[in-house]
Order: C-alpha cells, then sequence, then structure tokens
C-alpha cells in the first residue's frame, strides 16, 4: 500500500512537470512570437512621443493603443532583462508597424537623436513619380528635389557599368530597385538613388552581366523589356513565357502591342489601353512602333528581370490576361481572336 501510494505521487510530480514545462515552452513561444514579430508588414511612419516622467509600463500601453506592439507585458520584460527599462529616451519618434517590439525598444533607448533611420518600402512596378510621391508622402525628400537627382547625370553615375548603355537623354527609370531600404530622415534624394543603384548592382552579377553579353543584349534592354514583363503578368512561370513571346515578336518585326506601354505614354493605368490612347503618336506606344521602346516604363524587381534574361521557349505568339488574371496563350492570332472575343 506503501508503495502504491508512493509510486502515484511520483507519478503526479513527473506529470505536473510536464505539465509546467509544456507550459514554460508555450509562455516562451508566446513570448518571442510577441517580441519580435511585427504588428503589421505596413511601412507607413506615424509619430510617437515619450514625455519626460514616462515610465516603461506607461510606454508600452501608449505602444499598444496606438498599434505599434502586441504585447506591453513582453515590451516591459524585455526592457527589463536588457537593464533599459528606466533608460528610454524622450522625444518624438518616427516609428512603423513593421518594427518588432526589440527593435522599438532598442530605438526608445537609443534616442530620436541618434535613430533617425526609416525603413521604406518601394513596390516592384513603381515608376519615378510612384517614388516621388512616396518620398515626399514619408517626409524624405520633396518631390522637387527628388527629380533632379534621377534626371540630371552626376558625376557618380560613371562608376555603375550597367548604366553605361542606357541613352543620355533618358533619366533612370527603370534602375531604382524596388526593395526596402533603411534610410535616415535627414538623407537627401541624391544618397537614395546611389543606395538603389548600388542595390542594382548587387543584383546584377558578374555571371548575370557576361550571359547578357552572350545573349547580345544589353542592360538597358533587358530592364526595358523587364520592366514590361513586371506591369503585363504577375508571376514568374508567366513572366518567362511572355518574355519568349515578346522575343520572338521582336525577331520577326511584330509589334510587341503591350498596353502597358500605352498606358505609360498616356499616363493612364487601365488593364486594356483605348482606341484613342492606342493612337498616341509616342515611342512608347508599342502598337503604333515596332520594336521597344526607347526605355523601362517602371522600375521592375527581380523576378522580371530575371525573366527577361532567362525566358521559357514555347510555340506562342500571343497573350491575353483575362479580368480574373488568368494569363491566356495563343499560336496564331485567329486564336488570339477567339480568346479576346470570349474574355472580354
Amino acid at each position: 500500500m506503501i508503495n502504491f501510494i508512493q509510486n502515484r505521487k511520483k507519478k503526479n510530480k513527473s506529470r505536473f512537470f510536464l505539465v509546467l514545462v509544456f507550459l514554460l515552452l508555450l509562455l516562451s513561444a508566446y513570448y518571442l512570437y510577441s517580441l519580435n514579430t511585427p504588428v503589421s508588414s505596413s511601412p507607413d511612419l506615424k509619430s510617437f512621443g515619450v514625455t519626460s516622467g514616462q515610465g516603461s509600463t506607461e510606454i508600452s500601453r501608449q505602444l499598444k493603443q496606438q498599434g505599434f506592439i502586441r504585447s506591453p507585458l513582453v515590451f516591459q520584460f524585455y526592457v527589463w532583462t536588457q537593464g533599459i527599462s528606466s533608460k528610454l529616451k524622450t522625444g518624438e519618434y518616427f516609428l512603423s508597424q513593421n518594427l518588432s517590439s526589440q527593435e522599438i525598444a532598442e530605438i526608445l533607448f537609443k534616442g530620436p537623436g541618434k535613430t533617425k533611420e526609416k525603413r521604406l518600402t518601394f513596390i516592384e512596378g513603381w515608376t519615378l513619380n510612384d517614388f516621388a510621391n512616396y518620398l515626399e508622402n514619408q517626409g524624405m525628400v520633396k518631390s522637387q528635389d527628388f527629380w533632379p537627382a534621377v534626371q540630371q547625370k552626376a558625376s557618380y553615375w560613371d562608376q555603375y557599368e550597367f548604366l553605361a548603355a542606357k541613352p543620355k537623354n533618358l533619366d533612370l527609370e527603370g534602375y531604382l530597385f524596388p526593395d526596402t531600404y533603411r534610410i535616415y530622415s535627414d538623407t537627401t534624394a541624391e544618397e537614395i538613388v546611389k543606395k538603389m543603384l548600388d542595390n542594382l548592382g548587387a543584383k546584377l552579377t558578374d555571371d548575370i552581366l557576361s550571359e547578357i553579353k552572350r545573349q547580345g543584349k544589353t542592360v538597358h534592354e533587358i530592364l526595358t523589356l523587364a520592366s514590361i514583363l513586371e506591369k503585363e503578368v504577375s508571376t514568374d512561370s508567366d513572366r518567362k513565357l511572355v518574355a519568349d513571346i515578346f522575343y520572338k515578336r521582336l525577331a520577326a518585326d511584330i509589334a510587341l502591342q503591350a498596353d502597358s506601354t500605352v498606358n505609360y505614354a498616356s499616363g493612364k493605368s487601365v488593364s486594356r489601353a483605348s482606341a484613342g490612347d492606342l493612337k498616341i503618336d509616342s515611342p512608347y506606344n508599342t502598337y503604333k512602333y515596332r520594336g521597344l521602346p526607347p526605355g523601362p516604363i517602371c522600375n521592375p524587381g527581380l523576378s522580371a528581370i530575371m525573366a527577361a534574361i532567362y525566358p521559357t521557349p514555347n510555340s506562342y505568339y500571343y497573350f491575353l490576361t483575362t479580368p480574373e488574371g488568368k494569363v491566356i496563350y495563343s499560336q496564331t492570332y485567329d486564336e488570339h481572336v477567339a480568346a479576346k472575343n470570349k474574355y472580354y
């Protein structure tokens, strides 16, 4: 009987220990998730102020109320373990919801004067005009300061080999690599442009540049086609297929007939160009003029660039995108017309 009781106690202790371990693991997982996972992916900056006399408890509550952190308790525990709970600096900060609680704690510890970095996200397919508006809306640089940095050739442009084939009369449309950047709030437009050019240079490796040269193409031609692919179709596989279609049409001296290039000329953003738009007399109107347009129509991402370099061979000469986003391929013009009648 005594042995039975002792065994029962041992089993209860073991169960209690297992439950305790499970709860600790669960609590640890919650802590790490809340500490390292941002509230959202939004890069938009919002003002957050820390006033004199505020402690970490009140600061964490305000951070939660304004949507910057997931858990005030996790934030308080982290700053306590780091020994900075009483060292959060007063001042005005500009924070975004794509910062983790840990990152925000470090920013508040360093103070507004030492952490002026902003996280800015530039989307694939944005034009220079989109970039200019975004930077101004984020309070970084005024649009009037951005345009000279991308339109007027600067001496540092010569250090970028991939700019060599760009016609001198064109701006940097297509050459500013869309990505997420950490940029100081007092950064100039020229410094932002250099950061984006550096990023594109890092993506265009020696192997990629050698392959472009081997194909008898230039970086400018690749970026021009990639920018069209970026606007026309959305998946990696479709971009590679459409790239081959465009290359075949170029070789056969058939007009590309890309609505996205017409939109660039008209300033519109529609899925299908109107009959009036198709008559626009612009070298970017690929219905009216054969061959590639003079330059990129947007700033393409890596997927579109790689598709332009490594297309997937196929037997199609035509394609269209349905209102639902599905890409329909055709081998002949008659098949293409039938597809148009079916989906539009």
